[in-house]
């Protein structure tokens, strides 16, 4: 149940996240750059986006922020305006309220080899997005070190996504917690632990007893929208999963939002908010 008290909170934050998601006047945004990395997962060159700081100085170094697209996206899917891929962080970094940041958008569909398969909710195309932490954590991040000035070790590199991208980014920083400090899983998709919905038996990543790290994340964020027509219950399933295995995490519902930019926004925007101790 919604209460006056929260309905007035869930107000003060959209209107925070609609301020920042738009381009404000005197503030430069930066454009994305689509780069080309050799993969050893699949055997192939392939591309990312990078977005970095407007006053990007190779005698400084970042932190980096990867960032994660839904099913049956690609590299571009989380630059769609909607998101705020690029205005909240480059809006808040403006106005003091977060740090400096490279952020790389990957294509997380990386079967092993390079053999692809025909797009479908099944497992054998899951297994493309499962495999991809292994292109993640092989190549790109070799790649991100050698050719940009980046500050490296978890407490300087963050993980978030989106539905499909926000299952992975929880897999993925419960899995190397040695490697990401930082975790954000936006309406994140079923399939972090077993489960079944319209497309079938999900395995699950983890048992639900496995998903919790001996050194959990400093900051783990997982939100959803509360009319959300595509991943249901599964969120909020992970923050009560988490709970249980006395792992600390931040769990919120966007009031009315459904698999959409609006969930998306706003729990991008409060990650943004708290990754690299911008809190501090």
């Amino acid at each position: 149940m919604i209460n006056e008290f929260n309905l007035n909170i869930y107000y003060i934050i959209l209107y925070l996240v609609l301020f920042s998601i738009v381009k404000q006047s005197g503030v430069e945004y930066p454009t994305p750059k689509k780069v080309y990395y050799p993969s050893k997962t699949t055997n192939s060159d392939r591309p990312l986006n990078i977005i970095l700081p407007t006053n990007y100085d190779e005698s400084k170094k970042y932190p980096v922020l990867y960032l994660l697209h839904g099913i049956m996206g690609n590299e571009d899917s989380m630059l769609d305006a909607t998101m705020g891929s690029i205005t909240i962080p480059t809006n808040l970094a403006n106005e003091g309220k977060a740090k400096e940041m490279i952020i790389v958008l990957p294509n997380e569909y990386a079967p092993e080899g390079g053999k692809e398969v025909t797009p479908a909710f099944n497992q054998e195309f899951f297994d493309g997005y499962d495999n991809f932490i292994n292109d993640l954590v092989g190549s790109i991040m070799p790649y991100m070190e050698a050719n940009y000035s980046i500050l490296t070790g978890r407490e300087n590199t963050a993980i978030c996504g989106f539905s499909m991208g926000g299952r992975n980014s929880l897999y993925i920083g419960y899995k190397r917690p040695d490697l990401f400090g930082y975790v954000g899983a936006f309406s994140p998709a079923p399939g972090v632990t077993p489960g079944t919905d319209f497309s079938g038996y999900h395995k699950g990543l983890f048992t639900e007893d496995s998903f919790r790290s001996e050194i959990p994340p400093f900051v783990t964020l997982v939100s959803c929208g509360t009319h959300d027509s595509v991943v249901g219950q599964f969120p909020k399933s992970y923050h009560e999963i988490l709970s249980r295995n006395n792992q600390e995490h931040i769990w919120f519902e966007i009031p009315g939002a459904d698999h959409d930019g609006v969930a998306v926004s706003a729990g991008y925007y409060n990650f943004i908010s708290a990754v690299f101790g911008a809190l501090n």
